[in-house]
C-alpha cells in the first residue's frame, strides 16, 4: 500500500488535468489564439503552485501515533497508542482514555477515574491534574471557611508518582501538612512524610524560595501509586495578625517545573482547584532483561528498543537513533532525512541518507572523508596545475618579502649602531672612559655608562607616567634598573658642543662627589643626541613642596627646618672649599633641594652648575638661574662667583622662616619679592610678622633671630661683604649644637657664641633697580637670561 502522501499528490494532479483540459476547451471555443495562450499560461500557473502546496502539505505531515482507523485526538490532547479512546485502540484497560465531549473543549480521562489527563508523552510520561487540598478561616470571626478540601486521595492501578518530575509543597504561615502514601495500590507498606512552614509578616516572607518561610517542601519516594495529603493548621485558632494576609494553609503534590513559589499565592492558591502532577507509565511489571531472556513478546516494534525506566517498573519502548515515530505502531518508527537538516548532519559538501543513518561524500575535484567541524577533514578541493603555480609563484613572493625585510632590519640595527657610536663619540664618550680608567678607587668603580637601551627599558620607553619633574633644563623620570633599583633619569635639552670638555670634566667631578647631602650621580648615558644622567632617586619629594603645601608644612618643625639648612649649608661650604675643584653650584633653591623619608636633605640639579680653576676668583658666563633666587651683583655684571651660591642660600634660609615663596605675584606689590620684604621688616623690627606661626610658637624666637641675622648677611648687594659658606655652615652648625645643649649659652661661653654669632650690618637690595636694567625674564623657565658682558 503507497505511503498517503503519495495518494495524494497522485490524485492532485489528476485533479489538475481534469481542470487543465476543461479550461482549455473553452478557452479554444471562446478566445482568440493570443488569448488562448496567456490564460493557458495562467492555468499552468496556478496548477504548478497547487502541486507544490500539495507537496509541502504532504511533507510536513507528522509521524502517524495511533493504530490506523483510530482517533488521534481528544480536545486539545494528542492520544498516541498504546493509549487510546475505543476498543482495540489501546494495549490494554490501562491505557484507556476516556474522552468527555460535554465539556468544550473535551476532556480526557484516565480509563474510568476523575483524573483529568492534559498531556501523554513517549517516552514514559502521563501529565495529570491533581486536587489542592485547603484549610481556611473567615478572616474576621476565624471560624473555618466552608469551601475547605482538607484532604485530597489518588489511587492508581498500574501508574506511578513520578519521584523526579513532582515534589510535595505546603504554603501557609499556620500551616501543617502531610502525604500518606504506599509503594503498591494492595500493599501494607505504608509511608508518612511532611513539612511545616510558619510566619508571623508578611515582610520575612521570600520570593522564589520555599524554605520555611511561608512555604515547604519536600521530594516523594520511589514508586509510589497510592497518596493521600491532608493539611491543617497547628493552632486551631490563628491570630488575626496571620489570617489578615494567609487565611490558608494550602497542600499538594505538583511538577517540579510547573512551581515558582512567591507571597502572592497566599490568596492567588484559593480560587486554584487542581496543579499539574506527573505519572510514570510502562508497559507490563517486567524488565527488559526479562522480557528478552524469557523470549516474551515485547510491545516495542521495528526499528526500536526496550528500554528500562527510572523506577524500576515494567519497560517503555524508544525507536532507535536515525528514526522517529511511535514505537509501539508496526512501521511507527521511521527514518529519519537527515540531509534535509543541516543540523543533523555533518557534511560539508554532499549528504547521502541511508537508514537510520547518512554518509558524507565529495563531489568531482574534491577529496577528503566530506565530514567537517573539526570532526575530519571536510572535502578539499584538488590543486589544478595553474594553482600548484599560484602557490609556488605566493610563496616565494613571500620569501622574498620576508628576506627583504630582514635585510632592512639589519640596516636599520647597523644604522642605528653607528649613529649611537657617532652620539657617543661627540658626547665625549672616549674622553670620559679615558678619565675613569685613570682613576682608582671605590667610587671610580661605581661609576657606570649606561647604554640607551638600557634607559629606554627603565623608563618604559620615556613613558609621560615616569615623569617625576619638569624644568628649564630638561625632565627628569622615574626608572627601574635591570638590578631593581630605583633610580632618577635627566634627560637634558640640547647642549652646546663646545662645552662638551667641561660637561665630561663636570661628570667626572660629580661622579667624585661622597658627601651624603648630594644627590649621588650614578651614572650616565652619551649614546643619544643630548647625554642622560642617572641619579639616585630621593623619595619625599623637595623641600618646597614640603614647605609651600599646609598638611606637609606641620611636620617640618624648627628643629628639622633648622638641620635642612645647616645640611645644605654644609653641602655648599663643601662645593666652595673642599672638592679638589671648586664648584659653584649656580642654582640654589628649595626645588633642587630634595628630602628623604627622614628629612634629610640631598642638594640635587648640577646642570647649570660650574667649575672654577684653582686660579680664578670668578667665572664671565651667561646669566642664568632662577627669578627671586638670583643674585643682584651677578645679574648686573655676569661674573659669577662663589657668593652667588651663598644670595641664594640666604632665600632658601628666608622661606625656611616664613613659608613663603620667593617670588609670587599673587601677593601685594610691596610683599611680592620675599627677599626685599624681609629686609625691610627686619629693618622695621618686624620679624615676628615675617616668621610662619607654626614655628614661632615653639619659644624659640631667639634662634630664629639669630638665623635670620644669617639670611641678612647673605642678601647683601655686594658680593663680597657676604659670609662664605663655610663660616655659614658652622654658625649654623653651632645654632644646632645650642638647641641641643642649652648649657652652650651659660655666661663662661657668652663671649664665645657672640663671636660665633655676630651680626654686620645690613644693607638692603632693591629689586626696582635691577628690572629696570633691562634684564629679561623667561616665564616658561622661571629663569633671567642676560647678555654675556664684555663680548662672552
Amino acid at each position: 500500500m503507497p505511503p498517503p502522501e503519495l495518494v495524494f499528490i497522485v490524485g492532485v494532479n489528476k485533479i489538475s488535468d481534469a481542470i487543465g483540459n476543461f479550461l482549455h476547451n473553452s478557452i479554444q471555443g471562446k478566445k482568440k489564439k493570443a488569448d488562448m495562450r496567456f490564460q493557458e499560461m495562467l492555468m499552468k500557473f496556478a496548477l504548478t503552485w497547487v502541486l507544490v502546496a500539495a507537496a509541502a502539505f504532504a511533507a510536513t505531515q507528522e509521524f502517524p501515533i495511533a493504530k490506523p482507523g483510530c482517533r488521534e485526538r481528544c480536545g486539545n490532547i494528542s492520544i498516541p497508542y498504546p493509549f487510546g479512546l475505543t476498543k482495540d485502540c489501546y494495549l490494554n484497560r490501562y491505557f484507556l482514555i476516556r474522552c468527555n465531549e460535554t465539556f468544550d473543549p473535551p476532556r480526557a480521562f484516565l480509563t474510568n477515574s476523575s483524573i483529568i489527563v492534559t498531556e501523554i508523552t513517549l517516552d514514559g510520561k502521563l501529565h495529570i491534574l491533581q486536587s489542592v487540598v485547603r484549610d481556611c478561616y473567615n478572616t474576621t470571626s476565624g471560624a473555618a471557611a466552608r469551601d475547605n478540601n482538607r484532604w485530597s486521595m489518588l489511587r492508581l492501578s498500574k501508574f506511578v508518582v513520578s519521584d523526579t518530575d513532582n515534589m510535595f509543597a505546603a504554603i501557609g504561615c499556620n500551616t501543617e501538612a502531610t502525604v500518606l502514601g504506599s509503594l503498591k495500590a494492595d500493599s501494607d507498606y505504608v509511608y508518612k512524610v511532611g513539612c511545616m512552614s510558619m510566619c508571623n509578616s508578611l515582610e520575612y516572607v521570600p520570593n522564589n524560595t520555599c524554605s520555611g518561610i511561608g512555604c515547604c517542601q519536600t521530594s516523594l519516594a520511589k514508586g509510589v501509586r497510592y497518596l493521600n495529603v491532608t493539611v491543617s493548621s497547628y493552632q486551631i485558632k490563628p491570630p488575626s495578625t496571620i489570617t489578615g494576609f494567609s487565611p490558608c494553609s494550602y497542600a499538594f503534590i505538583i511538577e517540579t517545573r510547573s512551581f515558582k513559589f512567591a507571597s502572592k499565592n497566599f490568596s492567588d492558591l484559593r480560587s486554584v482547584k487542581r496543579l499539574p502532577l506527573v505519572l510514570d507509565w510502562n508497559i507490563g511489571d517486567s524488565n527488559c532483561t526479562t522480557v528478552i531472556n524469557n523470549t516474551m513478546k515485547s510491545a516495542c516494534q521495528g526499528n526500536s528498543t526496550c528500554q528500562n525506566p527510572g523506577n524500576g517498573y515494567g519497560y517503555i519502548c524508544k525507536c532507535l537513533d536515525g528514526y522517529q515515530g511511535n514505537p509501539y505502531l508496526s512501521n511507527g518508527c521511521q527514518d529519519i532525512d537527515e540531509c534535509e537538516n543541516s543540523t543533523l548532519n555533518n557534511c560539508d559538501k554532499i549528504c547521502n541518507n541511508t537508514p537510520g543513518s547518512f554518509q558524507c561524500s565529495c563531489p568531482e575535484g574534491y577529496y577528503g572523508d566530506g565530514i567537517k567541524n573539526g570532526t575530519g577533514t571536510g572535502c578539499i578541493r584538488r590543486r589544478s596545475q595553474v594553482i600548484k603555480i599560484t602557490v609556488g609563484i605566493g610563496a616565494g613572493l613571500i620569501g622574498l618579502l620576508a628576506c627583504s625585510s630582514w635585510m632592512y632590519w639589519c640596516f636599520r640595527k647597523r644604522k642605528l649602531m653607528k649613529l649611537k657610536e657617532k652620539f657617543f663619540r661627540q658626547n665625549g664618550g672616549l674622553m670620559l672612559q679615558q678619565q675613569l680608567s685613570k682613576r682608582e678607587g671605590s667610587t671610580a668603580e661605581t661609576a657606570k655608562i649606561f647604554t640607551a637601551r638600557e634607559l629606554e627599558k627603565a623608563t618604559n620607553n620615556y613613558d609621560e607616567s615616569k615623569i617625576i619633574g619638569t624644568g628649564g633644563y630638561g625632565t627628569v623620570y622615574e626608572g627601574t634598573l635591570m638590578d631593581g633599583r630605583i633610580v632618577a633619569i635627566k634627560k637634558s635639552k640640547m647642549v652646546d658642543q663646545s662645552q662638551i670638555q667641561q660637561f665630561i670634566n663636570e661628570v667626572v667631578v660629580l661622579w667624585q662627589i661622597n658627601h651624603r647631602n648630594v644627590v649621588k650621580l650614578l651614572g650616565c648615558c652619551l649614546e643619544t643626541e643630548v647625554p642622560l644622567l642617572v641619579y639616585e632617586f630621593v623619595t619625599n619629594g623637595t623641600l618646597f613642596d614640603h614647605i609651600h603645601n599646609k598638611s606637609k608644612a606641620l611636620a617640618l618643625t624648627w628643629e628639622i627646618r633648622l638641620r635642612i639648612a645647616a645640611e645644605t649649608a654644609g653641602v655648599l661650604s663643601y662645593l666652595h672649599s673642599a672638592a679638589s675643584v671648586p664648584i659653584i653650584h649656580r642654582d640654589i633653591k628649595t626645588t633642587n633641594i630634595l628630602l628623604d623619608d627622614n628629612y634629610v636633605a640631598k642638594v640635587s640639579d648640577f646642570g647649570t652648575s660650574r667649575l672654577v680653576p684653582l686660579d680664578q676668583d670668578e667665572l664671565s658666563t651667561m646669566v642664568q638661574g632662577t627669578l627671586g633666587y638670583l643674585d643682584p651683583e651677578y645679574l648686573h655684571t655676569s661674573q659669577l662667583t662663589d657668593k652667588s651660591d651663598v644670595y641664594s642660600f640666604g632665600v632658601v634660609l628666608l622661606e625656611l622662616l616664613s613659608g613663603e615663596k620667593a617670588l609670587s605675584f599673587e601677593r601685594p606689590e610691596g610683599k611680592r619679592n620675599l627677599a626685599i620684604y624681609f629686609l625691610h621688616a627686619l629693618k622695621e623690627d618686624r620679624l615676628v610678622n615675617v616668621v610662619e606661626d607654626c614655628i614661632a610658637n615653639e619659644g624659640n624666637f631667639k634662634q630664629l633671630q639669630e638665623v635670620a641675622n644669617i639670611a641678612k648677611r647673605c642678601l647683601r648687594v655686594k658680593g663680597e661683604e657676604r659670609p662664605a659658606m663655610k663660616e655659614v655652615a658652622m654658625e649654623l652648625e653651632g645654632l644646632r649644637m645650642m638647641a641641643k645643649h642649652p648649657w652652650i649659652n651659660d655666661a663662661s661661653n657668652s663671649e664665645e657664641t657672640r663671636h660665633l654669632l655676630a651680626e654686620p650690618s645690613m644693607d638692603v637690595v632693591h629689586y626696582e633697580d635691577i628690572t629696570s636694567s633691562g634684564a629679561g625674564y623667561d616665564s616658561m623657565r622661571n629663569q633671567v637670561v642676560l647678555p654675556v658682558r664684555n663680548g662672552r
